[in-house]
């Protein structure tokens, strides 16, 4: 099959991500094979290629916001056929056993894998998973615009819920990519009541935001008018979130919801005020994996309310370039590969 491969950890370039000629996947008996229909691009892929967030191996086929045709099923699969419509998220597979998975905390299990990164991903063909860390979908819908629910959404949905916030209270949102939009629109059902600031340097992410029902869109460097309860952060760097602590109110939480951060900013820590910053009771709160309750939720709540999330669509061939277009900040929604 065609897959495009990490060969070896770097700055971005054709020499370490390309697409190439691979094997086929050959499922076991609890596996589901899918026939890839379309996958979310994620800035964690640009992690996993420069080496923020190495992978387990290499060559490794990275993705993890899949949606595709079950083509084939192993002899112990129980609640998916041929020709269903299925679609997988970042969690691969946990344990089961452990502490953290007995209660419910399966992202925080410390054998979890994620897809793309500890196991072969989207960016293919055809890919496969064990049946219970799948979802089985609707037929219907267009796979480009139910990728980005496996993670922009679902992980945006977790991150919502760690806020802590309540119907009423003043939301902040720093950056304004695949996540955060669609954070925009869950908050707008699940708090009503709750205005929402969004802060971006991209004058076009503001327009976006006020078009998609944001209160306030707001430059990144814009104090605002009143002071938010919580921070949902999705930027790649250290100083956006940090920075807007001292606009954070008394109890307040900053939920940062990446797997990792790039360094070229980090001395900005070193000039936190811990007076201005910190006192007063605010919590730093980080999103760590997601589990499948998250994806079970967001998805039940997608059909609700008919949340859609706004995406740019490349093609296969142009993985590079939506990968390419992401490092240099050209957003615009959640991008997506379109690859059958």
């Amino acid at each position: 099959m065609k897959a495009w491969i990490i060969r070896e950890v770097g700055e971005l370039s054709p020499k370490n991500f390309f697409l190439s000629e691979v094997k086929d996947p050959e499922i076991s008996s609890e596996e589901i094979l899918l026939k890839v229909k379309a996958c979310g691009v994620c800035h964690t892929e640009l992690d996993e290629i420069e080496g923020r967030a190495e992978p387990a191996f290499l060559p490794i086929i990275p993705g993890h916001q899949i949606v595709g045709e079950v083509i084939a099923v192993g002899e112990a699969v129980k609640n998916f056929k041929v020709g269903d419509l299925a679609g997988a998220g970042w969690i691969y597979s946990s344990c089961g056993h452990c502490e953290f998975c007995k209660k419910g905390l399966e992202n925080l299990c410390p054998e979890f894998k994620g897809t793309g990164k500890d196991a072969h991903g989207g960016y293919a063909e055809y890919f496969k998973i064990k049946e219970e860390f799948a979802f089985k979908l609707p037929k219907g819908k267009a796979p480009e615009k139910l990728a980005p629910l496996f993670c922009a959404g679902s992980i945006g949905y977790r991150a919502l819920k760690l806020s802590g916030i309540k119907n009423g209270d003043i939301l902040g949102l720093i950056g304004f990519g695949a996540s955060n939009h669609l954070v925009l629109k869950m908050s707008k059902v699940l708090y009503p009541n709750s205005p929402v600031i969004v802060f971006a340097r991209n004058p076009k992410q503001r327009e976006m935001a006020l078009r998609l029902g944001a209160d306030f869109a707001l430059d990144l460097e814009e104090e605002p008018e009143d002071y938010p309860y919580a921070l949902i952060d999705t930027t790649p760097v250290w100083k956006p979130p940090f920075y807007f602590l001292r606009y954070l109110r008394p109890g307040g939480r900053l939920v940062i919801n990446a797997i990792r951060k790039e360094n070229q900013d980090i001395d900005f820590l070193l000039n936190l005020s811990y007076e201005r910053d910190l006192w007063l009771e605010k919590e730093i709160k980080t999103v760590a994996n997601i589990t499948r309750k998250d994806i079970e939720e967001f998805l039940k709540l997608v059909e609700r309310a008919q949340i859609e999330p706004e995406v740019e669509i490349y093609s296969f061939e142009e993985a590079y370039k939506a990968l390419e277009d992401l490092k240099n900040h050209r957003i615009k929604g959640a991008k997506v590969l379109k690859i059958s």
